[in-house]
Parts: structure tokens; C-alpha cells; sequence
């Protein structure tokens, strides 16, 4: 009879992190870089100052990837304290469009207050006005191998 692996058979855990500073958010900045998503699977909770996206990640952190195949695993990104959201480069308008995510940066502003800017490929950007940073990236599925089976590249 055959099942699937658990995380702790390939002794890993699946991520749950948090960033609450600049040195944090290079961290998750870092584990979603190349991230994968349609552009229906993010959502702005105005009432809750909340922003969330579900991604495709590739699992950089995964030390055994050079003794299987390349791994991504959905993870559920939340931004919370989020008092405004805008986007340049994004058709929100073309719901077949898959984005990918090339980092995370946060410039501070007065007091804990600031903007978060995902930088997207093609040149597309989400600006998120902070009241403070608070960010949550948690996985929420086991890995599964990446459809295209290689690792992204980023040529120089």
C-alpha cells in the first residue's frame, strides 16, 4: 500500500514564520522569491487592515533538492495593518494572470509606520501603506514537485 510522506519523514517542517523587522523580512522575502500566483488568489480586507495572498513557493530552504526533484508548496502570505493597497504594471482586470514575486521591501516611515513594495516580474509592483510590519508566511499544503521540474534561474 502506498501514501504519501509526511514532513517529519523527510525531516522537515513546513514554514510558519513571522516578520515583525527589516532583518525578518528578508527572510520571507528571500523563501517567496520566484513565488507563483494567479492574480485571484490575493485579497484586500479593508475592514480588517489585512492583505493576503496564496502562493506557490519554491522551496529554497529545502537542503535535499539536489536528491530529488525541485519542490513548491502553497503558502498563505498575510500582511496585516495594512491601511491602503496599490499596484503598478497589474491588468486586475485579467483574471487568467499569474504573477510572480521577485521580492519584498519595506522603506520605513514615521514611527513603525511604512510602505511594503512586492516587486513582481514584468515590471508589475504592489504598494502596501503599514501602520506597522506584521507579516505571517505559513505553508499550508504538503510540498509537491514543481510542475516545470527545474529550479528557477535568474540569469545576470
Amino acid at each position: 500500500m502506498t501514501r504519501d510522506a509526511t514532513f517529519e519523514e523527510g525531516g522537515e517542517r513546513p514554514l510558519n514564520l513571522g516578520a515583525q523587522d527589516a532583518d525578518d523580512l528578508r527572510v520571507i522575502s528571500s523563501l517567496v522569491q520566484d513565488a507563483v500566483f494567479p492574480i485571484t488568489e490575493m485579497q484586500w480586507q479593508a475592514r480588517q487592515h489585512r492583505f493576503a495572498m496564496l502562493l506557490n513557493r519554491f522551496r529554497w530552504e529545502d537542503a535535499a533538492r539536489d536528491r530529488h526533484a525541485p519542490e513548491r508548496v502553497q503558502s498563505l502570505l498575510v500582511i496585516e495593518n495594512v491601511v491602503a493597497v496599490s499596484s503598478q504594471g497589474i491588468d486586475r482586470g485579467e483574471n487568467d494572470l499569474i504573477l510572480s514575486v521577485l521580492a519584498i521591501e519595506f522603506t520605513a516611515g514615521e514611527e513603525s509606520a511604512g510602505d511594503l513594495v512586492l516587486t513582481l516580474a514584468g515590471d508589475g509592483a504592489l504598494r502596501l501603506k503599514v501602520e506597522a510590519l506584521d507579516i505571517t508566511l505559513k505553508d499550508v499544503t504538503r510540498p509537491y514537485v514543481a510542475p516545470s521540474g527545474k529550479t528557477p534561474d535568474h540569469p545576470e
